[in-house]
């Protein structure tokens, strides 16, 4: 696996590229460059900052929130799931949708309750500053429930969360696990999750994690166009 930068080339020369805005700490933009990158399809990455959202963004998603993902057709995608859904749905050479135990409806009622309760419960504990009457280790040892819930899966399951192979369910949530476990590292690998710990290592330290981790400079407006996949686009 490779990641492509192409660091000097004229706009009209790439206009067949959907255009992806993301921030690389992001675990909803994480999902989204994962499954792009796993479907071997390129896009134009616009890596921002979420204190200078771009205008061009707020325009396409006034929500303002990443992912945000431009067709060729100006259809826009901002959703992280419903991008990775698109991407996988154009091409999945690696049948993240096909899980290996269990169904795709089954992995997504488990990254459902990883976007809704967990998450909640992550915002909660990570952020616990910005919240009136929260207790952070109320917060801590609620999501703490679904990662346990993870562990026994992976017991239950295989290595990854469906079975022998990594799939969908796996991308759309170890972002999140990941995010979790940064909170304090320390605390979070003295658990008893010992399968998840493994499997959390061995996640970050994949090639398709890495490939998706590049740092890549802030896009401004007339900037550069940095496309982001798996095959090589050269320029003049």
């Amino acid at each position: 696996m490779k990641i492509i930068v192409v660091i000097k080339t004229k706009v009209n020369d790439l206009q067949s590229l959907p255009i992806l805005y993301s921030f690389r700490r992001c675990p909803y933009a994480m999902r989204a460059r994962l499954a792009l990158y796993s479907s071997g399809r390129s896009v134009e990455l616009r890596e921002i900052i979420l204190r200078e959202k771009p205008p061009s963004m707020l325009q396409a998603s006034p929500k303002g929130t990443v992912p945000v993902l431009i067709l060729t057709d100006g259809q826009v995608v901002d959703e992280s799931l419903d991008i990775v859904l698109y991407a996988l749905g154009q091409s999945d050479p690696m049948n993240l949708l096909m899980p290996e135990q269990g169904t795709l409806d089954d992995a997504m009622s488990l990254i459902a309750e990883n976007d809704g309760p967990f998450k909640s419960e992550l915002d909660h504990y990570k952020y616990s500053n910005r919240y009136e009457s929260v207790d952070k280790e109320t917060s801590r040892q609620n999501a703490s429930d679904f990662l346990f819930k993870l562990n026994d899966h992976l017991s239950e399951n295989g290595p990854f969360l469906m079975g022998s192979k990594f799939s969908i369910a796996d991308l759309a949530i170890f972002p999140f696990v990941r995010q979790f476990a940064n909170v304090d590292f320390d605390w979070f690998e003295a658990q008893k999750w010992t399968k998840l710990i493994s499997a959390l290592d061995q996640f970050v330290s994949s090639p398709l994690f890495l490939s998706v981790m590049t740092k890549y400079p802030l896009w401004r407006e007339g900037d550069a166009i940095t496309v982001f996949g798996q095959e090589s686009i050269k320029s003049d």
